[in-house]
């Protein structure tokens, strides 16, 4: 069997890493492949170490040259010459992917939508269609006529949680017989790699935290959609708290984000930061790829998004067994959490996230028992060869 993947960058994030641990398993399998990417990125030598890719980038900043451009543009002709560009990309793309001869599509996040309907996919080819995104990035990452075209040729359906699957479901009226609920998190590997990173000297130290300090973790790129601003206003909460209602919590608390690039949203906060007289106790780490380093230390890990359909950073935290705090109707890890990994609060309640942060906080015996129970129900729920089987077992009967 030979399967087309289609992926929208190598970034070192939720879903493309969610792509590459399937990739490494259907590869195992004996599964040919060929991936689709709409761009590079950092994980790219990670995806060509298993099959061949190609990358569908825009086309040339210029059709001709820089005056060449000018004049075709005085002359009308230039979008003629630019559409005939990319047309030129596209087959050319086509001719690479070898469409004919695959056997099924797998289009990983709906931003994939974008490259796959410049693809002209067979009709008969199957297509699964991998969805990690509600309301908010369905918006921002793709366009509301490639979606609905891609969700038309979508021979079946894979969302990563149950609140997923009810927004495809009642949002852009998917069929429910064709959905199913698919998560890919390959345990065994995840939980090594948290125990190398607990080995690993503490990385703390360079921050200027004192052993003692209890931290409260947060982790995800810079966007609004994340609650990086929430994660601030938590901090002056539950910091301002600790003082006035919590007097026998001694040890100093720091909260630190991991994952936030310099740029403006950055300087944005480090501007509260500074103005919340926090700078001591609030720390912005940017992209790493030593992020367990950082996570396997939290104390309570903070999910202040807006909204997240079913993050890896959860599980991380949940093997590196720390509890989890996060918002009712900001997608599917309230499905997770439950009542025993953790606290669920309602949706932008910062009140009420404060107070549960520092019910675990002033704890210990509580916060070890829920992080452990949420450990524990993440290797009973997502077995990750359990995982793959349930793939294979679709995609054959997909084409037979």
């Amino acid at each position: 069997m030979t399967i087309l993947l289609i992926g929208h960058d190598a970034n070192r994030a939720g879903a493309p890493l969610v792509l590459l641990n399937l990739m490494r398993l259907l590869k195992a399998e004996g599964i040919q492949m060929r991936l689709l990417l709409g761009e590079g990125g950092p994980i790219l030598a990670d995806y060509q170490a298993i099959c061949p890719v190609t990358i569908a980038s825009a086309p040339n900043q210029y059709v001709v040259g820089a005056l060449a451009d000018k004049v075709l543009g005085k002359l009308g002709l230039w979008q003629q010459f630019y559409d005939r560009q990319v047309k030129a990309r596209q087959q050319e793309i086509r001719a690479e992917l070898g469409l004919d001869s695959v056997d099924l599509v797998l289009v990983n996040t709906v931003a994939g939508s974008h490259w796959f309907t410049q693809l002209a996919i067979p009709d008969k080819t199957p297509v699964v269609t991998f969805v990690h995104e509600l309301a908010m990035s369905v918006r921002i990452y793709s366009q509301p006529d490639e979606l609905a075209y891609l969700l038309n040729r979508t021979t079946h359906l894979l969302a990563v949680s149950k609140a997923t699957a009810r927004y495809y479901e009642q949002q852009h009226g998917f069929d429910p017989a064709r959905i199913t609920l698919y998560t890919l998190i390959d345990t065994p590997t995840l939980e090594q790699k948290v125990q190398q990173a607990r080995e690993q000297p503490s990385l703390y130290a360079s921050l200027g935290l004192p052993t003692n300090a209890l931290i409260v973790g947060g982790c995800g790129n810079a966007e609004w959609r994340k609650g990086n601003d929430l994660f601030i206003t938590l901090a002056r909460q539950v910091i301002g708290r600790t003082k006035s209602e919590n007097p026998t919590l001694t040890q100093p608390i720091h909260f630190v984000w991991v994952g936030m690039p310099a740029g403006t949203l950055h300087d944005d906060l480090l501007l509260d930061i500074q103005k919340a007289g926090l700078a001591h106790q609030v720390h912005l780490i940017p992209p790493t790829p030593e992020v367990l380093r950082y996570m396997s230390r939290f104390d309570v890990f903070v999910l202040c998004s807006r909204e997240d359909p079913y993050p890896l950073v959860v599980f991380e935290a949940g093997l590196s067994e720390i509890p989890v705090v996060c918002f009712e109707g900001a997608g599917g890890s309230p499905e997770l959490v439950e009542t025993d990994g953790g606290f669920v609060v309602p949706y932008l309640d910062l009140d009420a996230m404060s107070n549960r942060i520092l019910e675990l906080l002033d704890q210990p015996q509580l916060r070890k028992r829920m992080g452990r129970r949420l450990s524990q129900k993440i290797l009973e729920r997502h077995p990750a060869q359990q995982s793959v089987e349930t793939l294979v077992t679709l995609f054959t009967q997909l084409t037979a």
